[in-house]
């Protein structure tokens, strides 16, 4: 009889829990996602749509969720085109969406921010695949959070770690594109910062045409002697890939390719890192990548805030995260919060190949007045966000 009148209750508070929705907003058309490329696997970009890696996160936070009154559910917003994103931000408000995991390239990312205040209403957003500097500092957006690390940690990793390695002597190869110029910035400032000197900087370009040959042999790239290390820049990955074991003198290679900077690796073997990697792994049929794991995150904080607040108010969410009330537990050691100056997660960082992780950022040694992870990427003094909550 007791048993059954504790099933019944179970049923009535099922029966009364709110459901919420974390909505993913992506493109059909997005480049990142194309077949051919996601074949090719390149190291620190994604290999699969967000959705699965959120969809873990929501299956696994079921109870504790529920025991706060509410049922988390997980669905996929998707626009056909850049173009038809409209449309997929009205989907949004019409279905009462108010956490919003951002699965968007650079541009089109800027459009929704520039829309989502009237179109979306009182909201949160999570930008759960995008670098870009701009979008924590001169183009910030009060209610949107970062999981996924920026350019300027990720090249604080990298040079942390050479460092930490006395490997003080940097050649760096960058591609053509727009963003290779912003990550090439981005490692220049960190290069400063921690003391490598970068002695010789070189343009390449994947070409077959043999008028080109000067900047696409790698042997003729890596010519000169007078370095520790290849730091190469390719946020395509095609040219980076030929990098290893291919330059002209014995070198390690970091950056794109080689030694890379992530947010995970699935081979990650502390903190519970296996138990989550096999989940994820059960799920979506693939190994986790630092994409997926800034996913998981963001519906991990907005698990968070239901648990801590069950009845807070949007803006009381994002308060309470801005301000690192709540905590996120992201299997890297530490317990992770948000910066309240532009709404990054900070966390550590790994250096990673293939088969494993050789080190996590930040590096014994590296001190902060305090706080040791705000030494990876922009603090706030040096912040240029201005629109914060």
């Amino acid at each position: 009889m007791q048993g059954l009148l504790l099933c019944l209750a179970c049923a009535q508070h099922l029966a009364v829990a709110a459901t919420l929705t974390v909505g993913v907003l992506g493109l059909d058309d997005d480049a990142r996602y194309q077949p051919r490329r996601l074949e090719h696997a390149y190291p620190g970009q994604p290999t699969g749509r967000a959705l699965d890696a959120a969809a873990v996160a929501v299956e696994e936070s079921a109870l504790e969720v529920e025991a706060a009154g509410h049922k988390l559910v997980v669905k996929s917003f998707m626009a056909a085109s850049a173009a038809e994103l409209p449309r997929a931000l009205a989907q949004l408000k019409a279905a009462k969406v108010q956490h919003v995991l951002l699965d968007l390239p650079d541009e089109a990312m800027k459009a929704v921010l520039a829309s989502a205040p009237a179109s979306l209403g009182p909201s949160i957003l999570f930008n759960i695949g995008s670098g870009a500097d701009a979008l924590r500092g001169s183009g910030c957006v009060a209610n949107l959070l970062h999981t996924y690390p920026s350019e300027a940690m990720r090249s604080d990793a990298l040079a942390q770690f050479l460092a930490a390695r006395s490997w003080n002597q940097a050649l760096v190869l960058y591609g053509p594109r727009a963003q290779d110029q912003l990550q090439l910035d981005a490692f220049l400032r960190s290069a400063k910062r921690y003391g490598v000197k970068v002695g010789k900087s070189t343009a390449f370009k994947l070409s077959a045409d043999p008028r080109e040959r000067a900047l696409s042999n790698v042997r003729l790239l890596t010519n000169d002697k007078s370095y520790d290390v290849v730091v190469v820049i390719d946020s395509d990955g095609e040219f980076a890939r030929g990098i290893p074991f291919n330059t002209q003198w014995p070198r390690p290679v970091l950056g794109a390719n080689g030694l890379v900077p992530l947010a995970w690796h699935p081979q990650w073997d502390l903190n519970g890192g296996p138990q989550l990697s096999r989940r994820f792994m059960r799920a979506a049929k693939r190994p986790m990548t630092g994409q997926d794991w800034a996913a998981w995150a963001a519906v991990k904080a907005v698990v968070g805030v239901l648990t801590t607040a069950p009845k807070a108010t949007v803006a009381e969410q994002l308060q309470m995260l801005r301000r690192g009330d709540v905590a996120v537990d992201g299997f890297k050691g530490p317990r992770l919060t948000f910066r309240g100056w532009d709404g990054q997660l900070r966390q550590p960082l790994f250096l990673a190949h293939g088969d494993g992780v050789a080190a996590a950022a930040p590096f014994e040694g590296v001190l902060h007045p305090t706080e040791v992870l705000d030494t990876l990427g922009v603090d706030e003094k040096e912040s240029i966000c201005r629109n914060r909550p």
